[in-house]
């Protein structure tokens, strides 16, 4: 069978965008929108990528002339649905261990106007040891802001030549903190006032980014896959038919990159707070509300979540009852995105494991839970029923003994479980259930120290009227009588 190279043409564009990055998100997210783009608009660009870590897929992607092939699967209006695309938009990938000259001369590209980074959460970072004259430095932030340097230097201070950060890397205001970090290295290394006033000549966006991709398929998928796209592809990257991406910005790039325009799901915005808000409680907030029952339940993905009716019922109700009514904003909206979200998680493509979704659970429920249970008490001056039954199933997930290198080991059924988590919250909960044997007082005493923590959840939760004891009793219910009967009170199907 013949190769991509041998099948798909490169196309030759001006590289307008540098991009840090090289693996299967990016590629699977913004370089298949950025082909989209050159197709059906006057874009008219190229992405040269940049990998940002000594390990990588440089070489690979080079082999094959920045050439690969996206696989788009899910579900779309009760229907499974792919899509099949060859991208073109990367012209070459630059390993800077290697090819450093290659790589900072890329600072000294006219055309170059559009900077997009994801080198994971912890990339957004700052590196004491890096220096300017490092060959590269260590740091992504540090690559960057000598990256500039170079080319403030070149241009001659020339702000037209100033570049649009938009990072994709999973943290808030991301576009924030790498600016922060970039001044604070431009300070270090004495770059002076001058090369410190052209940086307000960048902008630096904050980006929300939205798809799941799952990259290269299984291996037994891939004789098929190249069967019916023709060609062998090494590249080949997987991921799910929705995306969405939100770049906050004070000024309006979209008609320089016409995304928008292209049909694609791109929102330009000087204040991302709501899309990011709908994100966490809604998407987000689904997973963490439904998944510590629906695995005590006997459930192991998120897909089995949507076809068991009880669990599904139960998620529903999270969502339409308690989580939208708690928020503000237009609700039809809202409603839209929840209906979109569970068609999402009704994927066959995707086996979401319901445990890695339990991983940090409690910072996870401060933030996309909790938010929506104290939100809807105080605009209904009621508590939400099922997201307090969602707590209680928390910390009934939570309950584990031999606690050994950092995991504290749960049982469901005759099966065990790692729960895994912050040192200090594991030992809490295994001192907690250390002399637990299923009583109503045990429940209330778990309960209430729980609630407490000050520290886990930003306030002594303990205070809320009857929280504490609906809580309890709900956890109680869960020892005595299962989560099928409990859950099934909890959605109205007892």
């Amino acid at each position: 069978m013949r190769s991509i190279i041998d099948v798909v043409q490169t196309v030759q564009r001006p590289e307008k965008v540098l991009q840090y990055g090289e693996g299967n998100f990016l590629r699977a997210f913004v370089d298949w929108q950025i082909d989209i783009a050159n197709e059906k608009t006057d874009f008219n660009g190229n992405v040269v990528v940049v990998q940002p870590i000594e390990q990588g897929i440089s070489d690979m992607i080079q082999a094959q002339k920045g050439l690969y092939t996206v696989i788009l699967r899910g579900v779309k209006a009760s229907t499974t649905q792919e899509e099949l695309k060859a991208v073109s938009s990367i012209s070459r990938c630059i390993n800077p261990f290697l090819q450093f000259d290659e790589y900072i001369r890329c600072s000294e590209n006219p055309d170059l106007r559009f900077v997009i980074s994801n080198t994971t959460e912890a990339g957004i970072a700052y590196n004491a040891d890096d220096r300017l004259e490092d060959k590269p430095q260590r740091s992504f932030p540090a690559k960057v802001t000598a990256f500039l340097f170079r080319r403030f230097q070149y241009f001659h201070g020339d702000s037209s030549k100033a570049l649009v950060f938009i990072p994709c890397e999973l943290i808030d205001k991301n576009g924030d903190k790498l600016k922060e970090l970039v001044e604070r290295y431009a300070a270090e290394w004495h770059l002076g006032d001058t090369f410190c006033s052209w940086l307000d000549s960048c902008d630096f966006c904050n980006s929300l980014v939205d798809r799941i991709v799952t990259g290269y398929p299984p291996k037994e998928e891939v004789p098929a896959l190249w069967e019916k796209i023709g060609y062998t592809d090494s590249l080949l990257d997987t991921a799910e038919l929705f995306h969405l991406w939100v770049i906050e910005t004070k000024c309006d790039h979209s008609a320089e990159f016409p995304l928008t325009k292209a049909g694609l799901n791109v929102i330009w915005t000087d204040d991302m707070s709501f899309y990011r808000t709908r994100k966490v409680r809604i998407l987000n907030g689904a997973h963490t509300a439904s998944v510590p029952a629906a695995f005590q339940y006997g459930l192991n993905t998120v897909e089995e979540c949507i076809h068991d009716p009880l669990i599904f019922a139960f998620m529903k109700k999270c969502l339409f009852e308690e989580i939208i009514p708690s928020m503000d904003g237009d609700q039809a909206q809202l409603i839209q995105y929840a209906d979109a979200v569970l068609e999402r998680f009704a994927n066959p493509y995707i086996k979401h494991q319901l445990l890695s979704i339990t991983l940090n659970s409690i910072s996870k429920f401060k933030t996309r839970i909790l938010p929506s249970l104290t939100g809807f008490v105080k605009k209904n001056k009621k508590l939400p029923v099922a997201l307090c039954f969602s707590f209680a199933a928390l910390i009934a997930f939570y309950r584990g003994k031999n606690l050994k290198d950092g995991v504290l080991t749960g049982e469901r059924g005759t099966e065990s479980y790692p729960i895994r988590d912050d040192a200090d919250i594991l030992k809490t909960f295994a001192a907690l259930y250390e002399n637990v044997s299923g009583t109503q007082k045990d429940a209330q005493r778990v309960v209430h120290s729980v609630l407490s923590i000050e520290a886990w959840w930003g306030e002594d939760l303990s205070a809320y009227a009857d929280l504490e004891e609906t809580v309890a009793q709900f956890l109680s219910a869960l020892w005595q009588d299962g989560v099928k009967n409990v859950l099934a009170t909890v959605v109205g199907q007892a």
